[in-house]
């Protein structure tokens, strides 16, 4: 396609495909008016003539192009002024017919484009210098007061040109201001502080192309649309889904499903679960198994311990985030350490540092959640009359269920508008993308190692004493793991000399973690104050802070740890029996108590072997509605029989059955056959 000679003058070369379809057929009247002048037949080719061709007039044989040209100057002037006006051809001239028929035969049909169709866009004539300086002030100014209108920024505009340059400068029109403004600045639909942030970030000019798998990958929460039931309780609760892309395949390699909002801890997690090959559950098929060429399924199940299915798994080099105040913490900034990746926060108000994952949130709800029963929509206007009511399914259904559709669904989907810069009409899905991506730049096979838990955990300094062990947050914390370093200084050096490394789960408080210097073995230190026997349900950070407030509101100072056991179960299910009903707690009591289950069942998952290598008798079982206090009552019995142990010292003998005195010395009873003689009459009677 040829360059129009009018459009090479002012910018970028213009062609026949910028001409609408009805200018395209103009064009294609004009251009056959051209080369029947130049050779005396529309087409431009002498073996190839239209009806009637050569026209009397025309015939190369007996006329010459001077002629020819005159002759259809005279045809044009005599089809009329109108008909002539729409193929541009009205005010035509030998000079004119001359001047089309070279940049036709440089250009192409380009060349006969008429000028008028494709003249310069943008850019306003009517804006001066005088008028940009003042719409660049005025916006400025803008900025810093409160929000107003077009209309008051025309009249400030206005006043800013005839203060400083005098009332003889014009000023356009206000449709042509208001044009300017949204072309320069936008429509400046956001809200007034959100703007100024904005305009405050300086807009960066590289252009970053990612070019592999694992080279940035995208971290984002949003609230789940659909109402899911808790398992301890059984109500509708929302929850929050925290997903992990990858932005070269656009492959989900990882979630989390959380009943609050996402911390360090679950960010951490997600990370190790981005680097951990997924499980290959029961019913997925030998399709969601490894698929991908080069390591066979083997091997990779060999190195993981399980079978894989079919979900990429690499180690993040950056992860871009938001700037929720999860991903700032001093905690997951020794797992960006830890990991050896790079925490890269998105620029304020720049939603396209990370469109990936907000295009993937809007995807997944197409295809899957306004599916499923008990989807609330995006806002509260769009809601149905009852979600809560619809809910049917429980958190860990709808986790199964959303992983089955990421390896089964989302991996072999076809990528519409993701695919490569080597291949941008191919047709691609995650899975394909990341199959040739180790095709071209081979593949890091690294399992992580169980270890990688505990390393990922928030990280405290203490001192061992010699009797109660470790104190972490306020409770006291102790196990065989402490016996050989009880009462002794870390050789550790530098900022925190002289003490030993404390890992803790702020989901699960029932214990910490001590890793052996020697043997480099983790070990489990339990809270004093648990009970001897039984399960003590699991409780968090959050019920700790309440449990230490009202310890301190009641003046107590307690010398061990157990004397906080009956203010923290009595926190965990009230003390009236009325008030441990599930149904006349109320639901901000049962969430929290649903919640903090759900936070001690994660940290548990994550403590564990994946689902596929967990044995049968670890299996997770969901209690029923109620169970919870059940269990706290169990704990109560448990503490008060251990501490009538610990008062007596010894078990005392069982108690004489009703009635014994009179059967012993009664002479109708008579003595069994095995019985001694000296048994049988211990007084010596016959």
């Amino acid at each position: 396609m040829g360059v129009s000679v009018a459009a090479g003058r002012v910018g970028q070369p213009s062609g026949v495909e910028d001409l609408t379809a009805e200018q395209q057929q103009r064009l294609w009247l004009r251009v056959g008016h051209v080369l029947e002048a130049e050779t005396g037949f529309r087409s431009g080719d002498p073996s190839q003539p239209g009806p009637g061709e050569p026209r009397p007039g025309f015939d190369p044989a007996v006329t010459t192009v001077r002629g020819r040209r005159l002759a259809k100057v005279t045809a044009l002037r005599a089809l009329g002024r109108d008909e002539a006006a729409l193929l541009g051809l009205d005010q035509v001239s030998e000079r004119t017919l001359k001047r089309l028929a070279a940049a036709y035969w440089r250009c192409g049909p380009a060349g006969c484009i008429d000028g008028r169709l494709l003249r310069r866009g943008g850019g306003h004539p009517s804006v001066s210098a005088q008028v940009r300086e003042a719409i660049e002030a005025v916006h400025a100014e803008t900025l810093h007061r409160s929000r107003v209108g077009m209309k008051t920024r025309e009249r400030l505009i206005h006043q800013y040109v005839r203060d400083k340059f005098g009332a003889e400068v014009k000023v356009p029109h206000y449709t042509t201001l208001r044009r300017v403004w949204v072309e320069w600045f936008g429509p400046g639909g956001g809200r007034q502080r959100y703007l100024r942030s904005a305009a405050a970030v300086e807009t960066s000019r590289e252009h970053v192309v990612v070019h592999r798998p694992g080279q940035v990958a995208a971290l984002d929460t949003t609230p789940l649309p659909v109402k899911v039931r808790e398992y301890l309780f059984g109500e509708a609760v929302s929850a929050h889904l925290t997903l992990a892309l990858d932005v070269y395949t656009h492959s989900l390699a990882g979630f989390r499903l959380t009943l609050v909002s996402d911390t360090s801890v679950d960010v951490a997690m997600l990370l190790r679960d981005v680097m951990t090959p997924t499980p290959l559950k029961e019913g997925w098929g030998e399709d969601a198994r490894w698929p991908y060429p080069g390591i066979p399924a083997a091997v990779v199940d060999q190195l993981a311990g399980y079978r894989v299915a079919a979900l990429p798994f690499f180690t993040p080099e950056t992860v871009t985030t938001d700037h929720g105040s999860v991903y700032k913490n001093h905690h997951l900034v020794e797992v960006q350490r830890v990991l050896g990746c790079n925490i890269l926060p998105a620029r304020v108000l720049r939603p396209t540092d990370k469109q990936t994952v907000e295009r993937a949130f809007g995807t997944i709800r197409a295809l899957l959640f306004e599916h499923l029963l008990g989807y609330q929509g995006i806002d509260v206007a769009d809601r149905g009359v009852d979600p809560e009511a619809d809910a049917v399914l429980t958190v860990a259904q709808m986790h199964d269920l959303i992983e089955t559709w990421i390896v089964t669904v989302w991996q072999n989907r076809i990528l519409a508008e993701g695919a490569p810069a080597w291949d941008p009409g191919g047709c691609h899905s995650p899975n394909t993308l990341f199959a040739a991506a180790m095709a071209q730049g081979g593949f890091s096979l690294q399992v992580p190692e169980p270890e990688l838990f505990y390393q990922l955990l928030p990280a405290h300094h203490v001192k061992i004493h010699g009797r109660r062990g470790v104190k972490i947050r306020g409770l006291w914390y102790d196990g065989p793991g402490l016996g050989p370093y009880r009462g002794q200084l870390s050789t550790r050096g530098g900022r925190f000399k002289g003490t030993w490394v404390i890992r803790r789960d702020p989901r699960d408080r029932r214990m910490v973690f001590f890793q052996d210097p020697a043997t480099e073995v983790w070990h489990v230190l339990r809270w004093t104050g648990l009970p001897a026997e039984g399960e003590m349900p699991s409780f968090s950070d959050v019920r700790v802070e309440e449990l230490l407030s009202r310890a301190r509101r009641a003046g107590l100072r307690p010398r061990s740890d157990t004397e906080l056991l009956p203010e923290l179960l009595e926190l965990l299910s009230h003390a009236s029996p009325v008030e441990q009903w599930p149904t006349q707690q109320p639901k901000k009591r049962r969430t929290a108590h649903a919640r903090e289950a759900a936070q001690g069942a994660a940290a548990r998952d994550d403590r564990s072997l994946p689902a596929a290598a967990v044995p049968e008798s670890a299996t997770v079982v969901a209690f029923p509605s109620g169970d919870r206090t059940r269990q706290v009552n169990d704990c109560v019995d448990a503490e008060r029989r251990h501490r009538r142990e610990q008062a007596i010292g010894e078990t005392p003998p069982p108690p004489a059955r009703l009635g014994e005195g009179l059967r012993r010395h009664s002479r109708l009873i008579l003595p069994a056959d095995d019985e001694p003689p000296a048994a049988r009459d211990p007084h010596g009677a016959p």
